[in-house]
């Protein structure tokens, strides 16, 4: 993969560092492999990330929301379990892991559940009212008093 320099963007940008950040990210590192997820979109502002976690119990998982990282750990707990025999072939995984995920802004966790060794995360896209695009009327009158005042100087004239 291309290795794309940056420092021009940055000389010329203000508040864009979080951006280039991620884009570092992306280029520098190779997706690890374990544990295998999905992400996908349930709605037009939510969407869903399936973990697949087999062999871990709810004890073993953590989720952790900071700022906009979204960090899904999994760690068995020290176990005595009683075995009949000795294991001639283990390969079902139980190794620790992270999961990172960046979201976007003003993504929130609605929640999670476990649910035949999947994780399921769901996510939603809350967008603050004071964000929100909106109408602004111009000399303090909205479009439709203007669309009104206009047919009724149209009508005058002629």
């Amino acid at each position: 993969m291309r290795h794309f320099d940056l420092t021009p963007f940055y000389r010329s940008t203000v508040g864009f560092d979080r951006l280039f950040s991620l884009l570092d990210q992306a280029n520098a590192e190779t997706a690890p492999g374990y544990p295998p997820y999905n992400i996908e979109r349930t709605g037009e502002n939510a969407y869903r990330v399936s973990v697949a976690v087999a062999g871990f119990s709810e004890n073993d998982l953590s989720i952790e929301l900071k700022e906009n990282t979204l960090t899904i750990k999994g760690e068995k707990q020290a176990k005595q379990q009683e075995q009949s025999g000795e294991i001639l072939y283990q390969g079902i995984a139980a190794r620790a892991f992270e999961r990172v995920f960046q979201l976007a802004d003003f993504v929130q966790v609605k929640g999670a559940n476990l649910e035949n060794g999947l994780l399921h995360v769901d996510l939603v896209r809350e967008i603050p009212e004071a964000k929100k695009p909106r109408q602004i009327p111009i000399n303090g009158k909205s479009a439709n008093e203007r669309t009104i005042e206009a047919k009724v100087e149209t009508k005058a004239a002629a």
